[in-house]
């Protein structure tokens, strides 16, 4: 399988607390059928922090079946607990994953050596498919250039990146650095056109549950060097992008999807439904990239 293009990181649909099996399934086949050129169950857009393990599981064995190998499928494996990350991991391989997405220990804060230590005794563990995503935002911790660097050159199966930092110096001194074998994809959309002219080849998106269609046109664009193409499309996604993070992700995606008809709005606790005021600026994002009268 080839790691490129548009791959959205799913939302996880929920209904009266439940995981709404139903909806997921049928909101994978949509995003298939729209034009993703991957998919990320249980990432942070898929709620993991707050997802049972057994619906972890549960969600990333789902979004395989429902893919049935038209698309890869990334599966969120990670864990600031090395043991558990460990264990997703092997279940990502044993569901028929194509990869796993690692995020960087969060709340620990180690070191790079212990930022290498983890995903090293991950590697080890399982051999599939390693992207790491790195998200300081969220998790504190960075992993540097350098110790990415020497992971994929130390592990085979540490084969790329999901690089949400929206640092644009970031894709092309790992590149430099790393070769241009080393996959590099975006987890930040409003930056992901610059991205891949820096090197990178995709991004692993929240703007792409809803507006799956433009952003694999986006990505292909790029793909091909077309930048002027990208540019107009880049024009009417950016106040969806914006509007994506006006509060924190996913309560306004899944706003969003819900105005389209595509799962209920609700989130799990900590997240509240979004105030009225980002319920404002997600319409108006919506009209304005033509996806809401």
């Amino acid at each position: 399988m080839k790691f490129h293009g548009s791959i959205p990181a799913l939302l996880t649909p929920l209904k009266s607390g439940s995981v709404d099996e139903q909806a997921f399934r049928k909101f994978v086949g949509w995003q298939i059928k729209e034009g993703s050129h991957g998919l990320v169950p249980v990432g942070t857009t898929g709620e993991s922090p707050t997802v049972t393990p057994e619906e972890h599981k549960a969600i990333v064995r789902i979004c395989v079946e429902e893919a049935n190998g038209k698309v890869p499928v990334i599966a969120g494996a990670g864990s600031n607990n090395t043991a558990e990350a460990i264990e997703y991991t092997q279940h990502a391989k044993n569901a028929g994953a194509d990869a796993a997405l690692v995020v960087v220990p969060y709340y620990n804060k180690p070191t790079q050596d212990g930022i290498y230590a983890h995903y090293a005794a991950i590697a080890k563990a399982v051999d599939i498919p390693i992207f790491v995503y790195n998200v300081p935002g969220r998790t504190v911790a960075s992993i540097s250039v350098e110790t990415l660097d020497r992971l994929a050159k130390d592990f085979k199966n540490i084969v790329g990146v999901k690089d949400a930092t929206a640092d644009l110096t970031r894709p092309s001194r790992q590149r430099l650095m790393t070769g241009t074998k080393f996959i590099q994809l975006s987890g930040e959309d409003g930056t992901a056109l610059g991205f891949n002219a820096h090197g990178g080849t995709g991004c692993i998106s929240v703007t792409a549950n809803v507006a799956p269609r433009l952003c694999a046109e986006l990505q292909e664009a790029t793909l091909r060097g077309d930048y002027a193409a990208a540019l107009k499309v880049q024009d009417k996604l950016m106040p969806l992008h914006h509007a994506m993070f006006v509060e924190a992700s996913p309560g306004p995606v899944k706003y969003a999807a819900s105005l389209l008809g595509l799962c209920e709005p609700e989130a799990r606790l900590p997240l509240v439904p979004v105030v009225e005021s980002t319920k404002v600026i997600v319409k108006e994002a919506l009209v304005h990239a033509g996806l809401l009268n």
